[in-house]
C-alpha cells in the first residue's frame, strides 16, 4: 500500500448538507473535480462551484424516484479500481471509467424518520441503498480512497490535503474506512432492529447491535479496565442525553449508577409530590418521597446516611437551592434531576468534584425496549423491566388485610425493590426506605441485613427504636420458606408484599397470620441480576 496519495476527484452525495459548501470550496481550493447528486449538487452550484452531476458521468438520469442513480460501473469502478494494478488502470481507460480518491456521503436520516413515528412505508423509503454501496466500496479500496461518513471528519481531510500538497495518508483513510464500515453497520443495525419491531418478529434469527462513541472514558469499573461511552441514538431523558453543568468527566461507574438512579426516581411520578433516590453501586441508599424535594433528600439520606456518602442522587422534580445546600453538606459524586434553578447551581458551583446533570425530563418508566448483557460466546437480549403492579392487581392473602397507610407504603416498597439487586428485601415506612437488603444469596440474609441497617441508623440518629418497626417490606421474589419472613417481622415489619408462587405458600401465609400482620401477592417477579 501506499502512503500519500492525492485527491483529484471527489463524489459529495449528503443528505445533511452542514459544512458541504465550505467543504466544497476548500476542495475546489486544491484543485479536485468535483461530481455530486441531487440537491447537493444544487447547494454546491448555488454556492458558485463548479460540479458535474453524476447522471452526466454515468450516462443514466437519476430514475425510480431517486432510487437508482450511484448503482453503476462508472461510479463503483471509479471507487474499487486499484490504481497500483495495470488491469485495473487498463479496465479504466477501455470504459472511461474516472477514479474517484475522495468519497463524502452521509446516508438517508432513516433513524431520524423512525424517531418521528413515521408509518411503514415512509421508513422504507427512507433506507438508504446507493450510499452504503458506495461507502463499502470506498472503505474496501482505502489505500487510495478516503471515505468520509460523518461531517465532524470533513477538518481532518482538509487538514492533511493542507499540509500534504493535497494529500493525505494511509493511517487517516484507515481510520476513515473502519468509521465508515461502522456507520453502515450501524445503519442496518437500525434498519433490521425497526423492522423486526414493525412486523412484530420479537425472535429474529439474527440481531445486530450498534452505537456511537459520545465518550471516551479514563477506565471501566477498575483502573486495569479500558472503557467507552457509546450511545444508541434514543433521545428520551436520561445520562446519555443530559447536559452536564459542572465537575469533571463521568467515569464508567458513574455514568451506570447515574442511569440507575435516574429510571428508579422516575418510578414516582413528579405530579405526586417530590421524590429522591440516593444510589450506591447501583443499588438504591435510600429512596423517599415528602412535602418538598429537602424533605425527601432528608428522608432518603436518613435511610443509610454512611452508604450515601459518595453516592449519586435523582430527583424527579427540577433542583432547587434549599435541596442543593443539604446535599453539598456530604461529598456526592452527581446529581441528576428534569432541571436546577440558578440559585442551586451557584449553591453547587463551590463544589468542584460535583457533577451537576439536567434532562428536559424524565424517563418513562413504561417505555419498551431491550436490555443486552454478554456472555461468553454471545448475548443475553431480553424486554426492559417495565411490569406494572397496582391497587386493584393486589391480592390479599392473609386474614388481616392492609390499612390504606400500609397499602401506599406497600406499593412504594415495590416499586424500590424493583431497582434492587436481587435478593431484595426493602422496608419503607411513610414513603420513605428505613431499610435496604440488597444482592444476597439467601433471601433472609436481606432481610437480616436491612434490619440491621436500620438499627444502626436508629443508633446513630439516636432515635428509641429502628425504624423498620411498623414498616412495611416488599420482597422482590417469594419467600421460598417462612425464615425471611420472620425477620421481617422481627425487625418490625407489619405488612409484606411480594409475588407469591412457592411451594411454601400455605406454609408462610400461615407465619403471616400467627404474626397477625397482613400479606399481599403481586403475581409479578422483579429479579434484578
Amino acid at each position: 500500500m501506499t502512503d500519500l496519495h492525492p485527491i483529484r476527484r471527489a463524489l459529495l452525495s449528503v443528505s445533511d448538507k452542514t459544512g458541504l459548501i465550505d467543504l466544497g470550496k476548500a476542495l475546489a481550493g486544491h484543485g479536485v473535480e468535483l461530481l455530486s447528486t441531487g440537491g447537493s449538487a444544487k447547494a454546491l452550484r448555488d454556492a458558485g462551484l463548479d460540479v458535474k452531476d453524476v447522471a452526466d458521468v454515468t450516462g443514466f438520469p437519476e430514475m425510480m424516484d431517486g432510487r437508482v442513480k450511484t448503482l453503476h460501473p462508472v461510479v463503483h469502478g471509479g471507487l474499487l479500481a486499484r490504481r497500483d494494478l495495470d488491469g485495473h488502470v487498463a479496465a479504466m481507460k477501455e470504459h472511461n471509467i474516472g477514479g474517484i480518491d475522495l468519497l463524502v456521503v452521509n446516508l438517508y436520516p432513516f433513524e431520524e424518520t423512525v424517531a418521528k413515528g413515521a408509518d411503514f412505508d415512509t421508513c422504507i423509503e427512507n433506507i438508504d441503498i446507493g450510499g452504503p454501496a458506495m461507502i463499502r466500496s470506498a472503505a474496501k479500496n482505502h489505500a487510495f480512497v478516503n471515505v468520509v461518513t460523518d461531517v465532524v471528519d470533513y477538518a481532518a481531510v482538509l487538514a492533511e490535503m493542507d499540509a500534504n500538497g493535497g494529500q493525505t495518508t494511509l493511517g487517516l483513510r484507515q481510520r476513515l474506512a473502519q468509521t465508515a464500515y461502522a456507520r453502515t453497520a450501524a445503519y442496518d443495525t437500525a434498519v433490521s432492529t425497526w423492522m423486526a419491531k414493525a412486523i412484530d418478529t420479537s425472535e429474529p434469527r439474527r440481531r445486530s447491535f450498534g452505537g456511537t462513541l459520545a465518550q471516551s472514558l479514563r477506565y471501566g469499573e477498575n483502573p486495569h479496565q479500558t472503557a467507552s461511552f457509546y450511545t444508541d441514538g434514543t433521545e428520551s431523558p436520561g445520562v446519555a442525553t443530559a447536559v452536564q453543568h459542572q465537575g469533571k468527566e463521568l467515569s464508567y461507574n458513574n455514568i451506570n449508577d447515574t442511569d440507575a438512579a435516574f429510571e428508579l426516581v422516575a418510578e414516582f411520578d413528579p405530579a405526586d409530590g417530590p421524590a429522591v433516590a440516593i444510589i450506591k453501586h447501583a443499588n438504591p441508599s435510600g429512596v423517599a418521597r415528602g412535602a418538598t424535594l429537602l424533605d425527601a433528600y432528608k428522608n432518603a439520606f436518613d435511610c443509610d446516611r454512611t452508604s450515601a456518602f459518595g453516592g449519586i442522587v435523582a430527583l424527579n422534580q427540577p433542583l432547587d437551592e434549599a435541596t442543593a445546600k443539604e446535599i453539598s453538606g456530604i461529598f456526592t459524586e452527581v446529581v441528576i434531576a428534569p432541571g436546577a434553578s440558578d440559585a442551586a447551581k451557584s449553591v453547587f458551583a463551590a463544589k468542584k468534584n460535583l457533577r451537576l446533570l439536567t434532562t428536559d425530563g424524565l424517563p418513562d418508566p413504561k417505555a419498551g425496549g431491550l436490555t443486552y448483557r454478554q456472555v461468553a460466546g454471545g448475548m443475553l437480549v431480553q424486554d426492559k423491566d417495565v411490569g406494572f403492579v397496582g391497587l386493584d392487581d393486589l391480592k390479599v392473602v392473609t386474614k388481616v388485610a392492609p390499612t390504606d397507610d400500609q397499602m401506599a407504603d406497600l406499593l412504594f416498597a415495590w416499586k424500590v425493590a424493583k431497582h434492587v439487586k436481587s435478593n431484595a428485601i426493602v422496608y419503607v415506612k411513610d414513603k420513605a426506605t428505613v431499610g435496604v437488603g440488597a444482592g444476597q444469596m439467601s433471601r433472609l440474609d436481606s432481610a437480616l441485613i436491612a434490619a440491621k441497617k436500620a438499627e444502626r441508623m436508629a443508633e446513630a440518629m439516636d432515635l428509641p427504636e429502628p425504624l423498620t418497626k411498623g414498616s412495611a417490606v416488599a420482597s422482590d421474589a417469594f419467600f421460598p420458606f417462612a425464615d425471611g419472613l420472620l425477620e421481617a417481622v422481627a425487625a418490625g415489619a407489619t405488612c409484606v408484599i411480594q409475588p407469591g408462587g412457592s411451594m411454601r405458600d400455605d406454609e408462610v401465609i400461615a407465619a403471616a397470620d400467627d404474626a397477625g400482620i397482613a400479606m399481599v401477592f403481586t403475581g409479578m417477579r422483579h429479579f434484578r441480576h
